[in-house]
């Protein structure tokens, strides 16, 4: 239910209230108008529409309102309006204020009207159905609400990325972190697990970027409020608690559960939740810091393989918003930091043993120190020559990670993972690209090295042969090969979710959560 308040009633204003009642009957919202005509207000209350004949330039006059929605400054006179406008941005910060200049409005009060207004109504054009229509759409009527819920925080937000951050994930907590800054919120952006791919880190530190890393025994007591972004619920793919309350979630990912949170932005259409953030800023009239517009942009950008997959018009539209405050020099020195010898070492591994049939090809790099090395390994085979799709998978702390690629038009990956993997721990992904992560706490009970090598090949066995009968079987038909001996190795988690993703293994499970 939003809630309108209308500062003067002139030609424009009075089109736009008398269509109010057809919006009131289906959508419950509120009106109010304030108008010193006093013809005015007595035909609006004939009309059943709620008036009040003030001076909606006296700032008594709205001082003991409730905080509107939105406002419409709506009378004839460019100076009344603007005057209208000033009075009510001082008493209402975090209203989404649309006004309109009059007929005879100068560059000056042209400048004036942009700087304190969301919207501005131009006299050479009718608005009526954009302040009825546009201001209430699915993505500003999304701004009216999280400007509404940050207003309402009283305390420190934490903005919570999901494990193991991705440019896209990063990027969008620090924007929402500005955001909350301009309205009067104290923020911070926050993270569990660690940032150790080469090219994440090269982002955070040469833009400066202020994060903070979360432990799991961290005290949460700092924080009054929570907001998740690039993922959806709590305690999966963060380590917050599971029935923590969650005021604000905004993410570009369908959610696989039911999405807790007072208010919830999720824009399945958007090929990056960077995309989404942007939005809020444009729509916010909020110019991004040039480090926040650079992240935005690399964000978007990976997060879409540069604008090839799964990109949307909002994506484009973003891009075009961020690329006049975005460091193009730094996206560039992001782009080509050093390999790390560790992921050099991977991808060899991953080259020596693999196992390939046909255009597929499989192969274990045994244990790994860094994750993110995966994904690189992955892409690095699929360049080979006979190769259409490969999957690497890998052992850290009693888990196996499994990053997968392919160009195959014939295979959509992230289908397939599922159908190999769910049973057995948590996967999912895109056509193209795809993961997984099966918990092993059958290695926590090997005592030397032979037991451990003993299992470790099993389990190689049983993933190698899981994925290659879900290439053989298509994507829609779940892996039947779930034998005791799976059981025993794997400890399965319904609960659980898809692997956290890194630069080049970004969007791999399809659902940040």
């Amino acid at each position: 239910m939003v809630f309108r308040l209308v500062l003067g009633c002139g030609t424009v204003g009075r089109q736009v209230v008398e269509r109010f009642p057809e919006r009131d009957a289906r959508t419950g919202d509120r009106l109010l108008v304030v108008t010193d005509d006093e013809s005015v207000a007595e035909t609006l209350r004939d009309e059943s529409l709620p008036a009040r004949r003030a001076d909606p330039t006296d700032p008594s006059v709205i001082a003991n309102l409730e905080t509107p929605d939105v406002i419409f400054v709506a009378g004839d006179r460019t100076d009344r309006n603007r005057l209208a406008l000033v009075r009510a941005r001082e008493r209402f910060p975090t209203s989404s204020i649309v006004a309109y200049m009059g007929g005879n409005a100068t560059e000056a009060d042209r400048t004036r009207f942009e700087e304190l207004a969301n919207y501005v109504v131009d006299a050479r054009r009718s608005m009526v159905d954009h302040i009825l229509e546009g201001t209430v759409s699915p993505s500003a009527g999304a701004a009216i609400g999280l400007r509404k819920q940050l207003a309402e925080i009283d305390g420190r937000l934490a903005v919570v990325m999901h494990d193991n951050p991705d440019p896209d994930a990063i990027a969008s907590a620090v924007a929402l972190v500005d955001i909350a800054a301009e309205m009067g919120v104290d923020a911070d952006a926050c993270y569990f697990g660690e940032i150790s791919h080469q090219e994440n880190r090269a982002m955070v530190n040469l833009l400066d970027l202020d994060l903070r890393n979360l432990s799991p025994s961290d005290s949460l007591d700092d924080y009054s409020a929570f907001a998740l972004v690039d993922h959806s619920r709590p305690g999966v793919n963060d380590q917050l608690p599971e029935g923590l309350h969650i005021d604000i979630v905004i993410d570009h990912h369908p959610p696989r559960g039911p999405v807790p949170g007072e208010f919830v932005d999720l824009r399945e259409g958007a090929g990056a939740t960077s995309s989404v953030l942007t939005e809020y800023l444009d729509r916010f009239s909020l110019e991004p810091r040039r480090p926040t517009a650079t992240a935005l942009l690399y964000g978007i950008r990976i997060d879409t393989n540069d604008f090839t997959r799964e990109v949307s018009p909002a994506d484009f539209n973003a891009a075009s918003v961020l690329w006049p405050h975005a460091d193009t020099s730094m996206l560039e020195q992001i782009e080509q930091p050093t390999v790390e010898g560790d992921t050099l070492e991977t991808i060899a591994r991953a080259i020596k043993n693999r196992i390939q049939r046909d255009s597929v090809a499989v192969a274990s790099v045994g244990e790994i120190t860094n994750r993110d090395a995966l994904p690189q390994a992955a892409e690095q085979l699929l360049s080979m020559e006979g190769i259409e799709t490969t999957l690497i998978f890998g052992f850290r702390d009693e888990m196996v990670f499994v990053s997968a690629r392919s160009r195959a038009a014939d295979v959509d990956l992230g289908e397939t993972v599922r159908d190999a993997f769910d049973r057995i721990g948590s996967a999912g992904g895109h056509a193209d690209m795809a993961g997984a992560q099966l918990e092993l706490g059958i290695l926590g009970n090997a005592d030397d090295a032979d037991e451990v090598e003993s299992i470790v090949s099993v389990v190689e066995e049983v993933i190698t042969n899981r994925f290659f009968e879900a290439i053989d079987t298509g994507p829609g038909t779940p892996v039947g090969v779930y034998t005791q001996t799976s059981e025993r190795l794997f400890s399965v988690d319904d609960e659980s979710e898809s692997p956290s993703r890194n630069r080049t293994s970004a969007d791999e499970n399809g659902e940040s959560v």
